[in-house]
């Protein structure tokens, strides 16, 4: 079993490989990147809650205690006294702080329903729902928050599937095989009501339309491989290529450039305010006439 710090260090760096790649397509605007990168650090360390005072255990319910208190008090706030309103964010607080925790960890098992590919997809379908929801993102940036969550929950899964195997003493440990699973066969009650929540929340979750047409474009593709490589000089400026033209960039050729955009069904819906929220263009007829 790999250790927190490794766990949140893969996930950093493959939520940072991710956020690089998603920067240069254009998909999201970097404050909208910032939520979306910490759904993949999050995923990273998500499957080691039913670890009894683990720091993922504690970081997930910290969170949620936060989260959900302050939906509380804004819930109630035009109803009760500030006293009230304190009693009430307090109370909400420490509820799922230490109340839920405590429930959550006298009947979950670890690597047990928690460690597997279903929870994987639980947790990105509600992901989906936070992020359209409660945050009041585009459906477009909500699922691709969820596809964050799901790869950084698969780095720990398979994080810990390598760390069953001893290569050095050139043996499998007894863990392998648990934490790498698409079901818990061994509790198939916990498992049938995994099932059912994964069901629920894909059917409560917002349409993932505008990013599968948003990842699916060619134009975005392009750009990306475009952008992979450096046309002349490392770290250096770019200078014009050897054909005599300018090098092209990822707003020339990409799926979010002015020429495309118009082409690619949704592809605004989840970009940045540089083309999704660009003002009309100003017409010679749109001018205010000038002063006589």
């Amino acid at each position: 079993m790999a250790n927190y710090a490794t766990h949140i260090g893969a996930g950093t760096v493959v939520s940072g490989a991710l956020a690089t790649l998603t920067l240069a397509a254009d998909v999201v605007s970097p404050e909208n990147l910032v939520g979306v990168t910490l759904a993949c650090v999050l995923g990273s360390v998500l499957p080691d809650i039913d670890l009894k005072d683990s720091r993922a255990s504690r970081l997930l319910f910290s969170s949620m205690a936060v989260f959900v208190s302050f939906c509380v008090l804004f819930i109630a706030a035009p109803k009760f006294s500030i006293v009230e309103l304190w009693i009430i964010w307090l109370g909400a607080l420490v509820f799922v702080r230490y109340g839920l925790q405590a429930m959550f960890h006298r009947f979950s098992i670890h690597r047990g329903v928690w460690h597997t590919i279903l929870a994987a997809v639980f947790f990105s379908a509600l992901t989906a729902i936070v992020f359209k929801y409660a945050l009041g993102r585009h459906e477009g940036v909500a699922w691709l928050a969820a596809g964050f969550m799901f790869i950084g929950y698969m780095v720990h899964l398979i994080l810990d599937e390598i760390y069953s195997v001893d290569f050095m003493g050139r043996r499998i440990k007894r863990s392998f095989g648990t934490a790498l699973k698409f079901i818990d066969a061994k509790h198939p009650g916990r498992t049938a009501g995994m099932a059912v929540a994964t069901g629920l929340a894909l059917i409560a979750s917002p349409s993932p339309t505008a990013f599968v047409e948003g990842i699916s474009s060619q134009d975005m593709w392009a750009g990306l491989h475009q952008r992979f490589l450096p046309e002349d000089k490392w770290f250096g400026v770019i200078e014009a290529n050897g054909s005599g033209g300018q090098t092209v960039t990822n707003q020339e050729v990409g799926v979010f450039s002015e020429e495309n955009v118009g082409h690619v069904s949704g592809a605004s819906d989840i970009t940045t305010g540089s083309v999704s929220s660009k003002s009309p263009a100003v017409t010679p007829s749109t001018l205010p006439a000038p002063d006589q």
